[in-house]
């Protein structure tokens, strides 16, 4: 009954001149196909510009070439080598990072001594250049992992701290009235109430976080560093391999978008109580 009132309603359709509606999803495949226009042109325009002389290699690579150097560091293993050492880097800076966050919103946060004590502190230091700490770093911690760790952590920090911060303090008081008026303890009320009225908020620190990350990694690397991805950075630029640069540059970048992707999973798990929005 069903197919014969879709199949009128079509006849219907083609009789009056029209044409079958589109599809849902070919509106997608529309947009994706727009979207994915102009970066197909910029590599097509700069191969171009490379075959013909336009582009010098010592400038800029072909996109060929680009291609040809990944091959051969997948191959050789170094790109994979280098891409362990460098997430897990980041893997260690970054739970410093969220642990240190978490612990200094939570205080300044539910606290207006708390916010007195630390709030200023972490104002200063967050308008500082925090890259132009890295001498300092390696004075402090030599020129191991430890000032790569730490470069990391402290240029993380600041996103998680400021954005739940700001989440706590925009949480509904009359909620934390609610639950002192069912007797909840401040753990009850930090479990129950705050961590999942801020929980939006600290996500968007953590995504925020990662990004800087690893734009903190990008400039740790490159010094005083015998692995990593940074370090290929460095060997390649010594040697004005432009190809290879691209090829790390693309990884920095491909292995932020897979961590932030990876975030929104969990946003999107953790999240899914709240209404939609945008669909």
């Amino acid at each position: 009954m069903a197919d014969s009132t879709i199949a009128d309603q079509d006849l219907a359709h083609d009789e009056a001149g029209g044409s079958p509606p589109a599809r849902p999803g070919s509106g997608r495949l529309m947009r994706f196909a727009v979207r994915l226009a102009s970066p197909v042109a910029i590599i097509v325009l700069w191969q171009v510009a490379s075959m013909t002389g336009l582009l010098s290699p010592r400038i800029l690579a072909a996109p060929s070439e680009i291609v040809a150097a990944a091959s051969k560091l997948i191959a050789s293993g170094e790109l994979l080598t280098g891409l362990v050492v460098s997430f897990l880097r980041v893997l260690a800076g970054f739970s410093i990072a969220l642990i240190v966050g978490v612990l200094l919103a939570l205080v300044s946060g539910l606290s207006r001594l708390g916010e007195s004590v630390i709030d200023p502190p972490i104002q200063m230091l967050k308008a500082m250049p925090f890259l132009g700490l890295l001498p300092l770093f390696i004075l402090w911690f030599g020129i191991g992992e430890a000032p790569k760790i730490g470069l990391v952590a402290f240029g993380a920090v600041f996103p998680i701290y400021l954005t739940l911060h700001g989440g706590i303090r925009g949480i509904d008081k009359k909620l934390i009235e609610a639950g002192r008026t069912l007797e909840l303890g401040t753990l009850g009320i930090v479990r129950h109430i705050v961590i999942p009225g801020a929980l939006p908020s600290l996500l968007v620190g953590i995504r925020y976080g990662l990004s800087v990350a690893w734009l903190s990694l990008v400039v740790g690397e490159q010094i005083n560093a015998s692995s990593g991805i940074g370090y290929i950075i460095t060997y390649a630029r010594d040697f004005l391999q432009t190809d290879i640069i691209v090829v790390c540059l693309l990884v920095y970048a491909i292995m932020g978008l897979l961590t932030d992707g990876l975030v929104r999973v969990i946003e999107a798990y953790t999240l899914r109580w709240r209404p939609q929005v945008i669909t």
